[in-house]
């Protein structure tokens, strides 16, 4: 697990919850610290993910911040309850810390929807196309750099073939589907292997055609990992330096909007896919 003074963004996103819920009280950290019979300075540690939180004390904080939503409290227990190392802990100090968040994000999501522009899912990415994708990073990775990335990415996959299944939703303009990453080869296999696992019960590939037009969120892509509550929803954007996390409420409102105008405006399951196979014979 990382240090204390390095906590990853669930720990982050729990303390930002005990935060949240000691405000809704009009509480005062003093007071939440005689609950616990601590010092005043390890609330606020424990607020921002860097001292680890016990779930009796998760309970208790509720219960004396009159926290009534017991769905809401049982999934900030059991947060508090999954300190155990994940898998993508044999990554750490290896890759950015960033990329460990993303992995422990989709671990715990309940569903997950991704929008992508450019490029196709990570999450249905082949191994050739993913080494290409990192292998258009600036500044240029080392080789080994690219291996590690390509093989933690494979290892993300992993949540696809568990039981029981995370549904996964993913938008994908056509753009993206006729970028071609690694030459027209390792496209061509990429297309069939996103077909492939479209046939998947629980896995859906929408395309959104040019012909649509501008639409919302054009820039980015996106990740909406669901939680086991709405409250605990976490939305990750790519950026140039590292993932961005967010969870405040205004933000989870806009992209919830942005994936159900794609959710109206991409062709249907069935399409998408007879879509994506047309494009990969012209290939």
């Amino acid at each position: 697990m990382p240090s204390s003074s390095t906590p990853t963004e669930r720990q982050k996103r729990l303390g930002a919850e005990l935060r949240k819920m000691r405000l809704a009280a009009e509480a005062t950290t003093s007071y939440a610290a005689g609950l616990l019979g601590i010092d005043r300075t390890k609330i606020s540690n424990m607020e921002s993910g860097v001292r680890p939180v016990t779930p009796a004390r998760v309970r208790t904080l509720a219960c004396n911040f009159a926290c009534a939503d017991r769905r809401y409290v049982d999934a900030l227990v059991e947060m508090a309850e999954q300190q155990k190392c994940g898998w993508w802990e044999q990554y750490r100090g290896k890759l950015p810390s960033g990329l460990l968040d993303i992995a422990e994000l989709e671990w715990h999501a309940v569903r997950i929807r991704t929008a992508q522009t450019v490029h196709l899912p990570g999450l249905l990415h082949t191994d050739d196309y993913a080494r290409a994708v990192f292998g258009a990073v600036l500044p240029a990775l080392s080789r080994l750099e690219v291996e590690l990335r390509v093989a933690h990415r494979m290892d993300r996959q992993q949540i696809l073939d568990r039981e029981p299944a995370v549904g996964y939703v993913g938008y994908v303009h056509e753009a993206a589907l006729r970028m071609q990453f690694g030459g027209r080869s390792v496209t061509r296999e990429q297309l069939l292997h996103l077909c492939h696992a479209s046939e998947r019960e629980h896995i859906d590939v929408r395309v959104i055609p040019v012909e649509r037009g501008a639409f919302p969120g054009a820039g980015h892509a996106l990740l909406y990992a669901d939680g086991v509550v709405p409250q605990l929803d976490t939305v990750q954007l790519d950026s140039a330096h590292r993932p961005e996390f967010m969870h405040a409420e205004a933000q989870l409102t806009k992209y919830r909007a942005h994936l159900e105008w794609m959710e109206s405006e991409s062709l249907p399951t069935a399409a998408s896919r007879d879509f994506i196979h047309a494009i990969s014979q012209q290939l």
